[in-house]
């Protein structure tokens, strides 16, 4: 029996289900499952003649996903993939073009909990971060190996972490002792690093958050795969069918801003939404973790 508290709340599932454009009989690519909380909304509006292709680096989130989708999965292809290698997964599928893409670049609850996965600081756990375990490279090989000027441009660039310098000198001097382990060691360390009258008046959020943020982007290669990985998911929409794309801070956005504003000079799609559309309040309340989320949606031309 499935979990169901292990299940990720789906951010913005009414504005996805809307520009979607969805209908019975329509190809949908999910590029970044998770749990499937889209993803069963959108097989109620595509089926029966729909076709949903669910990809996803998580190994462990397909199997709950598959699990979660079971009543429909005759219409359902799940991969175990990176969006990164779209075109490459509808060409084994005998796929030439689709009706709508979605990515969800969110973490799911199901990943931050499992305190093994090494996602969160709130639960003690190895220092890993991989969303695909196939990964050769995790958090531990980059914070125990990366020299001090690698780590504080890593927490700037892919956290703006403004205590970026502080962090990493402290970090190697720690691990001059002992390696940096779990995620507890890096969360403390963090917490001694920054002056302590600024741990609370200039975070509203844990100060360990912007830290962890840019070692798990670093890992997964997150915002170096995403600008190509959204060009090459256009070039697979049919005309006017449309992407939607959810992002969690500034610099995926910023990326998805740029890359469909690119694709838009280039004459390949109309941009949908001018300014990205947030979660309303009601959303928020019913969902905290739906604050950061910002939507944009672009249609192929």
């Amino acid at each position: 029996m499935l979990d169901q508290n292990l299940l990720h709340i789906p951010v913005m599932l009414h504005e996805v289900i809307d520009y979607l454009n969805l209908a019975p009989g329509k190809i949908i690519i999910d590029a970044t499952i998770g749990t499937g909380g889209h993803s069963l909304e959108i097989l109620k509006k595509i089926t029966p003649g729909g076709r949903l292709i669910c990809i996803d680096r998580d190994q462990d989130s397909l199997d709950v996903c598959r699990n979660r989708l079971a009543e429909f999965k005759d219409a359902c292809e799940f991969i175990h993939s990176n969006f990164a290698d779209l075109d490459q997964v509808l060409g084994k599928l005998g796929i030439k073009d689709v009706d709508g893409i979605v990515f969800d670049l969110g973490m799911s609850s199901y990943q931050l909990k499992d305190a093994q996965r090494g996602f969160s600081f709130q639960e003690e756990g190895p220092l890993d971060m991989r969303l695909d375990r196939s990964s050769y490279i995790s958090a531990y090989d980059l914070i125990n190996n990366l020299n001090e000027n690698e780590i504080s441009h890593l927490l700037w660039n892919f956290g703006q972490e403004r205590w970026h310098n502080r962090i990493a000198h402290l970090l190697i001097e720690e691990r001059k002792l002992e390696p940096i382990s779990t995620t507890k060691q890096l969360a403390d360390l963090v917490m001694r690093a920054i002056p302590y009258r600024y741990r609370k008046s200039y975070y509203r959020i844990h100060p360990a958050t912007r830290t962890f943020q840019a070692v798990r982007i670093a890992v997964n290669r997150e915002l170096e795969i995403l600008e190509s990985s959204i060009t090459k998911a256009v070039t697979v929409l049919k005309q006017q069918a449309r992407i939607c794309v959810i992002s969690f801070h500034s610099l995926e956005d910023r990326a998805i801003k740029h890359t469909f504003r690119a694709l838009k000079a280039d004459g390949m799609v109309d941009i949908i939404t001018s300014k990205p559309l947030v979660p309303t309040d009601g959303e928020i309340e019913a969902n905290p973790s739906s604050r950061s989320s910002k939507f944009r949606v672009a249609q192929r031309i």
